[in-house]
């Protein structure tokens, strides 16, 4: 596949069919993915392909907890968990969590069947190994994920590359004491995501996305838009 393409359309794929993944395919994306940049190099990431199906379940469920909060957000029209946010109403929808985790129960989706995906990474982070430049900064931070996150993208293209689908999900995270735990981590590792991978059903072809003139400005945060450049007379 050539590049270009390869960035355009390589969406989120949670619906796959039942045809496992082999251990080499698997292999080899990991393979191809180790070549993202990281801070100094340090290739910090580290891989667990989960395959016991218990251990699968016991995951699921504690991924399910988070799920069902951010669905819960969601239908109050929140941004789940974002920085800047109205907690008075984030903590009145988390209130109806019982009611929402219960009508999705009744018709499963990719959450409630994570543990059936062929394919199940969760991808942890060296805390050693990060070069965290706004680890005592006040505020919400950000850049250590900067070492980690270009990886998990490589995975999804390498998967793409070998005609797999998949997406990462950061939802784990918030019981990742137990995802831990779970794992026999030691408390160097933390848990930065979990990747699903399979043959999709359906590859998506036609992202949909923001235009540049959307997102980016010349010299100010208030400045310009960025327009494309004119075409020649």
């Amino acid at each position: 596949m050539e590049l270009l393409e390869g960035l355009r359309t390589t969406g989120a794929v949670r619906a796959f069919t039942d045809q496992p993944v082999p251990d080499d395919v698997v292999y080899r994306v990991l393979d191809t993915a180790r070549f993202a940049p990281s801070g100094g190099n340090r290739q910090a990431w580290r891989v667990v392909a989960v395959k016991d199906p218990a251990l699968r379940v016991q995951l699921r469920d504690l991924y399910l907890t988070g799920w069902y909060e951010y669905l819960a957000m969601v239908e109050a029209g929140l941004t789940p968990w974002a920085p800047i946010t109205d907690r008075a109403l984030e903590r009145a929808a988390l209130a109806k969590v019982p009611a929402v985790a219960e009508r999705a129960r009744a018709a499963p989706g990719f959450a409630e069947q994570l543990d059936r995906v062929p394919a199940l990474l969760v991808v942890l982070a060296d805390l050693r190994r990060l070069a965290a430049v706004d680890r005592d900064a006040p505020g919400y931070q950000m850049i250590g994920g900067a070492s980690i996150y270009p990886f998990v993208w490589n995975l999804l293209l390498a998967a793409r590359a070998e005609g797999l689908g998949g997406v990462m999900t950061t939802m784990a995270v918030r019981r990742k004491e137990e995802v831990r735990a779970l794992l026999h981590c030691p408390p160097e590792l933390d848990v930065a995501a979990v990747v699903a991978l399979g043959w999709p059903l359906r590859q998506p072809t036609r992202l949909r996305r923001q235009p540049v003139e959307a997102f980016a400005t010349v010299d100010r945060c208030d400045g310009p838009a960025l327009e494309p450049p004119s075409s020649p007379a």
